[in-house]
């Protein structure tokens, strides 16, 4: 991996909220590239449950200050940073006060979706491309984990699909477990046409449901990596008709090999 640029995007990521598949992974990961000599740089959302005094959070003035159309709405864009210690790795957080202020993650206090979860999904995906622009990093691969983050290839290959830092970057998409039951917003599937992203490319997303989410972030991967034991059947037979590098499933306790060699001798050959 050495000198290799690899951006990762995540829903969660420990230390920074509780540890579960995907954020014990979202770690994990980018550790063993830095260790190898690889360039990181990590992204994920400031929700209002991660204890920004505890983690030292602190806003990156010269990133923040442009605001993101969501659904022919102006969101500012605010833009924090910490490091997590012992690794020396720096983590960037994407933030804004009407969707990542409230003390959650996904869900209300009796377990309900959030109603907003798929503009929250678009500004993360925008937020992120926006802000690796603006640092002008032109990463090798993206490696994004986590369903909050499955827009960004979407983004990537038609939003962004004309803009040269992202040129040569191939996406690595890991698929977990489905992580929850029901539907984001019916009208999600207007939301991201808006932003003239063509409506038959996505119409799986007039059902945004775990599995369709997952499966329109497969279509615009470069390569898969199965991430839980179980996935969805569903999602297992979309991946399996598609032609593209698929790693199977690896323990954590033994991933770093597998990912690395994955990364060089399929992603980047």
């Amino acid at each position: 991996m050495n000198g290799k640029k690899i951006l990762f995007v995540s829903s969660e990521l420990v230390p920074y909220l509780p540890e579960n598949e995907v954020s014990l992974m979202s770690y994990e990961a980018p550790r063993m590239v830095n260790s190898n000599g690889g360039q990181i740089r990590i992204f994920m959302p400031r929700y209002g449950n991660i204890n920004e005094r505890r983690h030292q959070l602190h806003e990156v003035i010269r990133l923040s200050g442009m605001n993101l159309v969501i659904n022919d709405m102006d969101m500012p864009l605010i833009i924090k940073v910490a490091s997590i210690p012992r690794e020396r790795i720096q983590v960037y957080f994407i933030d804004n006060e009407e969707y990542f202020k409230r003390k959650a993650t996904f869900t209300d206090k009796e377990g309900n979706l959030f109603p907003d979860n798929d503009q929250r999904a678009i500004f993360f995906a925008k937020g992120v491309m926006e802000t690796v622009k603006k640092l002008n990093w032109s990463p090798d691969i993206i490696h994004v984990h986590g369903w909050m983050a499955s827009l960004l290839p979407l983004y990537l290959k038609k939003y962004y699909a004309d803009e040269p830092l992202f040129a040569d970057s191939k996406i690595v998409l890991s698929v977990y477990g489905k992580t929850f039951e029901g539907e984001l917003d019916k009208d999600m599937l207007k939301k991201i046409t808006f932003d003239g992203i063509p409506e038959e490319e996505i119409a799986s997303l007039g059902s945004p449901t775990y599995n369709n989410l997952l499966k329109v972030a497969v279509d615009f991967s470069d390569a898969v990596i199965l991430a839980s034991e179980e996935i969805p059947e569903e999602l297992n037979s979309h991946i399996a008709n598609l032609q593209k590098p698929v790693l199977s499933y690896v323990p954590v306790q033994e991933f770093e090999e597998a990912y690395a060699n994955f990364y060089n001798t399929e992603v980047l050959k």
